[in-house]
This record gives C-alpha cells, structure tokens and sequence, in this order.
C-alpha cells in the first residue's frame, strides 16, 4: 500500500504563494511527492512534464512561443511544469512572461533543484518567486495530523505550559523503531523490511544517475555512491570533510562539490554551529543529516532487529537524533515565528542536539533512545541555560525520549515524548 493522496502540509503554503507571487518554486528530492501534490491534490491548473521529451524539444526550441501557447490553454489557475529543472530556457522564458504579466499565480514549477541558480536571473527575478522546499512526508502527515507546533508551546508568551501540549500517542519502544526505519517517502515506506532497503538503494542510484548528472558532469559515479554511503554512517556527527574525502578516495575540492551538490538536492543538511559570539571555545564544524531515516538505514543494512534490546545500544543514537532534526525541519514553515536550526559543542565536551534559535529565544533539543528520562539528562542544558552562552537568552531545554508522558525537570526544562511531533490535530491560525 502507498499513501499518494494522504494530505500535505505543504498545500496551505502553496495556495498561499500562489495569491503573493507570480511563480511559485516547488524543489525538494525526487519521488518526495511533488507531482502528487501539484497533479493530483490541486484542483486548478493545467498540467505538463518536462519527462515528456516532445514537450521538452519544444520548449527549449522556443520556450518564449511554447510557453505562450500553452499559457493560451490554461482556463483557470497556474500553469504547472514538473519536473522544470530539465530545460535549460526555461527560467528566462519564465522572467520573460512574468515581466509582461503582474498577474499573480501564473506559474507553479516542481524539481529536484533550483532552475533559478543564475544570480542574473534569481536578481531580476527578485519578488516574483517563491521557492519552497518539499520534504519526505512527516509521521504527522501520514497520520493525518497538524504540523508539529512544537516551538511555537516552547517560546509562547509567558513560557512553555506541558498543559498546553496535545495529548501524545502512547508508542512502543518497537513501533518508534519502525516508524523511524520506514521514513516517509510516500511510495517506499509502507513496503516490507527487504523490499524498502532494495528501493532505497535504488534511489540513491536514480538519484546519482539522473538528479545529480543534471547539475554535474561527474566522471565516477561510484565515488558519489561511496560519499552517500559514507554521510549515512555519518549522521548526527560533525563533518570532517578531509576525512570523508579520504575514505572515498577524492581530493577535498572534489569533496566540496559533491556536498554541495548533495545539500543542493535536499538529500544532505548541514547543521551549522551554533555560536554566542561571546567567546571563542565553541566548536564550529557542522553536523551533517540525511534527508530521511528510512535511506540511512537501508544504506546501512538495519532492520528491526538491529535494534533489539541485547544489540549495540549505541547503533540507534544518530538514526535517532537525525529523525528528529528532520522533523523539526519539516515543521519550521509552519511555526510562528522564523526559527533557524543548529548544534552546539563547547570544547570541555558539553553539547546539545539541536539548537533552534528565533528573536533572542533559543530552544534546545537533546535525545534519549530510552522509554526513561531522569534529572542527569538535562545536565548540559542546564549548564548552557545557568552558566554558558545561553545565559543571556532565553532559553528552553527539551530532552525527547522514547516515553510516553510529558515530564518538567525545572525551570523551562521538559522531557517530551518523541510521539509529541504527530499529536498536534490542525494548522495554526
């Protein structure tokens, strides 16, 4: 079974564009579900692919009178072009007609990058689009609920209420597992154990074969292959470029560009350091993550019993951390507030998870693999809230644990159960 019609959260955000911009810029990794959202979840609109080669000979032979003609067609709503990043005339074609029309909503354009690279054309361009990132469905989505509002209650006027959290779903130890090995990419994560892991890896090689051939012309293959391998065993570490370079075998120029070309995709977010400015013994480097769990564990071979109680307990730790950040991730274009998301290391070995920062407010995120929590987890919380950089903020300490009940351990410190991401039931006002 797949989910190809579960609702989006993303589908508020694009009406919403669709009245405020002249084109709207759907990117996001391939097979996420934006053509599902733009073809089948909107109602309006004519749609097109750029998969079809006669449609792509076309525009790219004369994209200025192709788009006319089939802007001609369109009886009401946008005109929607999948998979845009395929032709390369695209984007100034589009700053053609949008430039002639002040009409708002004329486009929508899906793809796994950005057709607006070209500082030239992103400038003149400035105003009449609105990018937005479409991630792997979120477990709230596929549970049909709200988006997580999660630092929208930590940063509320006059400080987090538990009471003001939703009632939170009672998950077991094993269901949490699963949830975080099936991910979300609508069409793999329903399948059994041995067939997911066959696709994921199947994925990767699409997206090396298609998506990453489109922005560059990479002579082996296979060292991209290694890097994604390489990133996945990574997750939730600080990036050693020269390290990960040396593994695969690559110069670190050649590194770079691969890492560049990954974040490019969606595939890889680099979490950068989180710094007070007021000192210099924070560590800088960034943590890395993959944009889905489900990928990370298929690359790595796990399964559910890699996880079972008299295995390595370390093996869940960064799976972990990385399917929360990725949750945050999705959630952070419908919080209040713009929120931005790092790490923090102090140099004497203190550290916290995920830092979210918004209006001289920070909320800090640390992770349990445990169905328990107790005071010592929010020892270097409490140090950053008391004692370090944070002291000068306000600043919310959350640990997430395998559990079942929302916990206070003080002052603005809370044990939140993981299963709090899917238990808000709507939209925010």
């Amino acid at each position: 079974m797949n989910d190809p019609l579960l609702p989006r959260h993303l589908e508020t955000e694009l009406k919403d564009a669709l009245a405020s911009a002249r084109v709207v810029n759907i990117i996001g990794p391939r097979q996420v579900g934006k053509t599902t959202l733009v073809r089948d979840l909107m109602t309006i609109g004519k749609f097109i692919t750029l998969d079809d080669p006669g449609i792509l000979a076309a525009l790219d032979a004369d994209p200025k009178g192709q788009l006319d003609a089939l802007i001609a067609e369109v009886q009401a709503g946008p005109l929607i072009i999948d998979e845009a990043q395929r032709s390369t005339n695209l984007a100034l074609a589009l700053k053609r007609t949008v430039d002639e029309n002040r009409k708002m909503g004329q486009f929508v354009l899906t793809g796994s990058s950005n057709i607006f690279t070209s500082s030239h054309v992103a400038d003149s361009l400035a105003g009449r689009v609105q990018t937005m990132t479409m991630l792997p469905m979120s477990v709230a989505e596929t549970k049909r609920m709200g988006p997580a509002r999660i630092l929208d209650w930590a940063s509320a006027d006059g400080g987090p209420d538990p009471t003001e959290l939703p009632k939170a779903e009672v998950v077991s130890r094993a269901q949490y597992i699963e949830l975080i090995l099936a991910g979300g990419f609508p069409e793999i994560r329903s399948l059994g154990d041995h067939r997911r892991r066959r696709r994921y890896r199947d994925y990767v090689d699409s997206v090396v074969e298609r998506d990453v051939a489109s922005i560059l012309k990479i002579r082996k293959s296979d060292a991209m292959r290694r890097m994604i391998e390489q990133l996945a065993v990574r997750v939730g570490n600080e990036l050693n470029v020269d390290d990960l370079g040396g593994k695969i075998g690559i110069q670190r120029n050649t590194t770079e560009t691969y890492l560049d070309i990954l974040t490019k995709l969606s595939l890889l977010k680099r979490l950068p350091a989180w710094t007070s400015g007021e000192n210099g013994r924070d560590i800088r480097q960034p943590k890395i993550h993959l944009v889905d769990t489900g990928l990370v564990a298929a690359l790595r071979s796990m399964s559910t019993e890699t996880f079972n109680i008299d295995a390595n307990p370390t093996a869940l730790g960064g799976l972990f951390e990385n399917f929360v950040h990725n949750e945050l991730w999705k959630s952070l274009p419908y919080q209040k507030r713009d929120w931005r998301l790092y790490h923090w290391r102090h140099q004497r070995g203190r550290e916290i998870d995920i830092v979210a920062e918004a209006d001289r407010t920070l909320v800090g995120f640390e992770m349990k693999t445990s169905t328990t929590v107790d005071a010592s987890d929010f020892q270097h919380l409490q140090w950053f809230q008391d004692e370090g950089p944070g002291r000068s903020w306000t600043v919310i300490g959350v640990v997430i644990y395998m559990g079942d009940r929302v916990l206070s351990f003080g002052r603005n410190l809370f044990a939140l159960p993981l299963s709090v991401f899917w238990s808000f039931p709507d939209f925010p006002a």
